[in-house]
C-alpha cells in the first residue's frame, strides 16, 4: 500500500533530496495521517459515547491531536519547501523543526488534559457498557496505526525526516496505549470494577506525555544547535583525507538549518611545500565534489604545515603522545616553533571536546612541562579551542 500511494501521488520519487520532491513525501504523509486519524476518531469517539468509556475517548481525543498533528505537519513541509530569499539567505528548512516542536507541545496538552478527567474517572468510576462493536473498533484501530507507523517510517527514512519518524514511533506509541484500552475495556467485563477504566485512562494520559516529552527534546535539540550526526562527521573526514596532499583537518563545523540545508567549514592541512595555487585549485574540488554528492555547502580554510622541519615535527608528536596520555579526547592542531634568544616558543591550539569536565589548568600545565622536557627552553604559547564537531580524527 506506502508504495502505490507514493507511486499514485508523488511524480518523481527518484530524489527526495530535492525540496520539491520532499515536499510532496510530507504532503502525501500529512494527508494519509490526516484522514486516518480522523476515521479513528470518528470511531473510536462513537463508541466511547454510547458505551459510556472514558478511556476508549480518551483514545479518541488523542487520535484527533494526531490529525491536528498532521495539519502541522503538513503546514510545516509546505513552508520549508519555499526558497531561500533577501532576509533568509539559508532557506526556510527549519520551519519543519518547528512544526515538529508545535506537535509535540500539543500532544503534551492533550496528555495533560486527558490526566485531569481520567484522574476524576478514578475518584467517581461509573459503569462501562461492554459490546463487542467497541472491542471491534479497537482491535481496527491497533491494525490501522501498525499500518500508519510503517508508513511514516518509510517515508521517514526515505526522506531523512525526523519529523516523520517522530511521527511513525507516535503511530507506534498509539497502538501501545490503545491495546491498554482494549485491555481495560475486557477487564471490566470479566472483574465488573469500573474504576480499571480510569485507571488505564491514566496510564493512557502518562505514556502519552511522556511521549510528548521525548518528541519536544527530539525536535528543540536541532534548533538549538545539536552536534552532527557522527556519521556526517565521519563521512566528511574520510572524504577529506582521501584527496591527495591532504595532510589532516580540523575545526569541523556542522551549521543546521533544516533537513537538506546543512553548511560546513572546516581547515585542511597541505605541506607548506606546496604550490599555493595547486592547493586551492584542490580545496575548491572538494567544495564542489561535497556540494555534488552530498548537498553540502563547504567552505574550507587552507591550513600550511611544516614537514621539512624535524624539530617542529618531533615536538608535535611529543605533545600530542602526552595530551592521548591525559585524555584520548583532547587533540591539538596548528603547531608552531619561534625560536628566540632567550627562550623558544612553543605555539597551538588546544582543542577540547564541547562541555569538558576535565581540569584545564592541569592539561596545560602537563603540556607546558612535557615541552620543557623535549626543549629546555620551550614556553607554550596556547590557545584553547572547542571542538564543535563532537569527533574528529
Amino acid at each position: 500500500m506506502t508504495q502505490l500511494l507514493i507511486r499514485l501521488f508523488i511524480r518523481e520519487p527518484g530524489d527526495p533530496a530535492q525540496p520539491a520532491v520532499r515536499a510532496a513525501y510530507g504532503r502525501l504523509a500529512g494527508l494519509v495521517g490526516i484522514v486516518c486519524n480522523v476515521l479513528l476518531f470518528v470511531g473510536k469517539f462513537t463508541a466511547g459515547t454510547l458505551f459510556g468509556s472514558i478511556a476508549i475517548t480518551a483514545d479518541a481525543v488523542n487520535n484527533l491531536s494526531d490529525a491536528s498533528s498532521n495539519v502541522v505537519s503538513l503546514l510545516g513541509f509546505k513552508l520549508a519547501s519555499r526558497p531561500a530569499d533577501e532576509k533568509h539567505p539559508f532557506g526556510h528548512a527549519r520551519y519543519e523543526y518547528l512544526a515538529g516542536l508545535s506537535v509535540s507541545v500539543m500532544i503534551l496538552a492533550i496528555g495533560l488534559s486527558l490526566l485531569k478527567e481520567s484522574f476524576v474517572k478514578v475518584l467517581h468510576p461509573e459503569a462501562v457498557t461492554f459490546s463487542l462493536l467497541s472491542v471491534a473498533v479497537l482491535a481496527a484501530s491497533i491494525a490501522v496505526k501498525l499500518w500508519m507507523s510503517r508508513f511514516n517510517r518509510v517515508i521517514g527514512e526515505r526522506i531523512d525526516s525526523d519529523t516523520l519518524r517522530a511521527t511513525a514511533a507516535d503511530s507506534r506509541n498509539d497502538v501501545i496505549s490503545t491495546a491498554a484500552v482494549l485491555a481495560a475495556t475486557l477487564l471490566y467485563k470479566l472483574t465488573g470494577v469500573a474504576v480499571i477504566d480510569g485507571i488505564m485512562g491514566l496510564a493512557v494520559a502518562a505514556f502519552i506525555l511522556w511521549s510528548g516529552a521525548g518528541l519536544v527534546r527530539d525536535t528543540l535539540s536541532p534548533l538549538l544547535g545539536e552536534s552532527p550526526d557522527p556519521a556526517l562527521v565521519h563521512h566528511i573526514e574520510k572524504k577529506v583525507m582521501s584527496y591527495p596532499g591532504v595532510l589532516g583537518m580540523h575545526d569541523l563545523m556542522v551549521h543546521d538549518y533544516g533537513p537538506g540545508q546543512q553548511f560546513a567549514s572546516l581547515h585542511v592541512e597541505f605541506a607548506a611545500e606546496t604550490d599555493v595555487l595547486k592547493a586551492h585549485d584542490l580545496i575548491d574540488n572538494i567544495e564542489r565534489d561535497f556540494l555534488r554528492d552530498d548537498h553540502l555547502q563547504l567552505t574550507i580554510h587552507y591550513d600550511p604545515i611544516v614537514t621539512a622541519d624535524h624539530a617542529v615535527a618531533d615536538m608535535r608528536g611529543y605533545l600530542t603522545e602526552t595530551l592521548h596520555g591525559i585524555d584520548p579526547a583532547l587533540s591539538l592542531h596548528d603547531l608552531r616553533i619561534v625560536p628566540g634568544e632567550t627562550h623558544t616558543n612553543v605555539l597551538f591550539d588546544l582543542v577540547l571536546p564541547a562541555g569538558y569536565k576535565g581540569d584545564r589548568a592541569d592539561v596545560m600545565r602537563r603540556l607546558r612541562e612535557a615541552a620543557r622536557q623535549k626543549n629546555e627552553g620551550a614556553i607554550c604559547v596556547i590557545k584553547i579551542e572547542q571542538n564543535y564537531a563532537g569527533h574528529e580524527d
